[in-house]
């Protein structure tokens, strides 16, 4: 018997007893009440992005949800978007997640496979969850955290400060070594601005210009990141002088020293969430996991570590004025932002992954 049949055997055993607790177990974690004590221990396994996520969402999700309900939440970092990962386990019927923490895109993408459960039961989500904006949760997603690309450069190399993607492809008064993201998402997205394509015009993308404006920049990128952390070494160590990056992996270099700012105007914004994998055998310990998630107490923790922003509205409340000038849905920053159309991404991302690949090898 592998991993996963011994989990469903332990889970089905009592599954019966679980659902008749469950309801009464979740209010009672909201109220702040002391945790029910269960019989047998219950883990879920969550993917999330590792890095300083795990120590986030362990101070305001994990540690807080197994000292209110008893149930122990294990976080696993894997590759950035594990759309495959996810359908992997899926189709085989073996689960190492019972959830995944996925960008709006992805969770899209795997919506149209039909691999994802709904993230609220039947009856409708709960107090907590139906508080976050529509805009920022889905039939299958419970927006968490929202993050932003911008653009960080060296104060100590760049010596006029950039004010939009037009600036960061001007290399005749920007002078300086780039670095980009090796994808296309966010980067088409940069191009077209840069090229004078207007924010409400952005979509759809028109690919061909967008790769057209980053053929006039791509001599001059002296290094390309694949991944949050390789974006925040950049930054820190000056190996280049300017690029987009995450605003949460830009602070952290930041934090560390690195004489470095950020550009808010015009900066990509889009939100992640909590995901349930379809038949997996911890449903409804997810629902619940992700209804104690929604509470804003809860999200303003995450933002203490994780210069992100949180989804409900009301974590704002519980978040210093300092930090909150430090995360992307700060009202000073939200207006000049452009929201990234994930629905688009969803439908489009494979096929210009193929042509973003392409480019990078001609």
């Amino acid at each position: 018997m592998n991993h996963s049949d011994q989990r469903k055997k332990q889970v089905n055993t009592t599954r019966r007893n679980f659902l008749k607790t469950a309801s009464v177990l979740s209010g009672a974690a909201l109220l702040g009440a002391p945790a029910i004590v269960r019989a047998k221990e219950y883990r879920l396994y969550t993917r999330d992005p590792g890095g300083p996520f795990s120590e986030a969402f362990s101070k305001a999700f994990y540690e807080p949800f197994k000292k209110a309900t008893g149930i122990t939440v294990i976080g696993q970092a894997s590759e950035s978007e594990p759309s495959g990962m996810v359908k992997a386990m899926v189709e085989s019927k073996n689960y190492r997640w019972d959830m995944a923490h996925l960008s709006n895109s992805t969770h899209l993408s795997l919506v149209e496979l039909g691999y994802l459960e709904p993230v609220a039961p039947a009856s409708g989500p709960g107090p907590a969850l139906s508080k976050i904006p529509e805009n920022m949760r889905g039939e299958f997603i419970a927006g968490v955290d929202i993050y932003a690309t911008v653009i960080g450069y060296r104060e100590d190399s760049v010596r006029k400060a950039p004010t939009s993607w037009k600036d960061f492809f001007d290399l005749s008064d920007y002078p300086g070594l780039r670095g980009l993201r090796r994808n296309p998402y966010d980067t088409l997205e940069e191009a077209l601005l840069a090229d004078g394509v207007k924010p409400a015009d952005l979509y759809p993308l028109d690919v061909e210009r967008a790769f057209k404006k980053l053929d006039s920049l791509k001599k001059e990128v002296g290094a390309w990141w694949e991944n949050g952390a390789q974006s925040s070494q950049f930054l820190r160590t000056g190996e280049v002088d300017m690029l987009p990056l995450w605003n949460g992996r830009a602070q952290v270099a930041i934090d560390d020293g690195a004489p470095a700012k950020l550009v808010w105007n015009e900066a990509l914004w889009t939100y992640e969430g909590f995901t349930i994998l379809k038949g997996g055998p911890n449903v409804d310990m997810c629902r619940e996991f992700i209804e104690f998630c929604s509470q804003p107490e809860q999200q303003a923790i995450f933002t203490e570590t994780l210069a992100y922003g949180p989804t409900a509205p009301g974590a704002f409340n519980f978040i210093s004025p300092e930090r909150a000038a430090l995360l992307p849905n700060n009202p000073t920053y939200f207006p000049h932002m452009i929201r990234i159309d994930s629905e688009y991404w969803g439908k489009n991302k494979n096929a210009i992954t193929e042509q973003f690949n392409n480019w990078l090898l001609s």
